[in-house]
């Protein structure tokens, strides 16, 4: 005969570790615990110093960067993201909802050096000036690179200091755009790869063209494909999500 389980008392006092059966809490991440959210303060990374490229034709590949950025600004880190390119249409607006978030957010700071509108595309912007731009962005880009290897990345960092005064995670948005559009080298990029110091989390993004110069050179590669986007049936930018 199957043994029946009384369950008119359906109070349960144990806690989630308690109720939680021993192989789970061994095997998952936090031992089976709940996580809770917490204050942040000042910390430094245990296993920063990767190199990750995201590219490929589908939409997310910079905010998968930024989600990586709010969670490590979230455990106290320092972020920083510099933008090139960060273009757009007469559908997106000049001020956008991920700008007004990383404001809120400490530790995490932003700077654009592009303007809206993206090279090669016929959109009333100008080439020459999309040139000057990725210029000034690499040299930025070279600065940030080597404020971080002057900073003693294994101490926690002044959530509200001057990014030249070093920073843990990098995000260096559509630098690869750049690339396959001609207007910086393979070489530029391999040379910011070169002279990271070995603490430093450097996420680059951007181009539907497989990055193979940097295959050898970072730790992750993402291919972020499209299988189905609403631009194809002529969704325009909404607020909310595109911007």
């Amino acid at each position: 005969m199957t043994d029946t389980i009384d369950q008119s008392d359906s109070t349960d006092n144990t806690t989630d570790t308690e109720a939680t059966p021993d192989s789970v809490r061994t095997n998952t991440p936090g031992r089976g615990i709940r996580p809770e959210a917490g204050t942040i303060e000042p910390d430094a990374p245990d296993e920063f110093g990767l190199v990750q490229a995201w590219w490929g034709d589908g939409k997310g590949k910079t905010t998968a960067a930024m989600g990586m950025g709010f969670r490590a600004a979230g455990h106290g880190y320092r972020v920083h993201m510099l933008q090139f390119l960060k273009g757009g249409a007469d559908s997106v607006e000049a001020v956008r909802g991920e700008y007004n978030a990383i404001a809120a957010m400490p530790g995490f700071s932003f700077e654009n050096l592009g303007h809206y509108g993206w090279a090669g595309m016929a959109d009333g912007s100008d080439d020459a000036d999309h040139a000057e731009q990725v210029a000034a962005g690499l040299e930025r880009a070279r600065e940030l690179v080597d404020a971080a290897a002057d900073a003693d990345l294994t101490a926690p960092l002044d959530l509200d200091g001057e990014p030249e005064a070093g920073v843990h995670f990098l995000i260096i948005d559509e630098i690869l755009y750049a690339v396959a559009m001609g207007l910086l080298d393979e070489s530029d990029v391999l040379d910011l790869v070169e002279r990271k110091p070995a603490h430093l989390e450097l996420v680059l993004t951007g181009s539907h063209e497989d990055p193979t110069y940097l295959h050898d050179a970072a730790d992750l590669v993402t291919n972020v494909r499209k299988v189905k986007h609403p631009i194809d049936a002529g969704q325009r930018a909404r607020k909310g999500t595109e911007y």
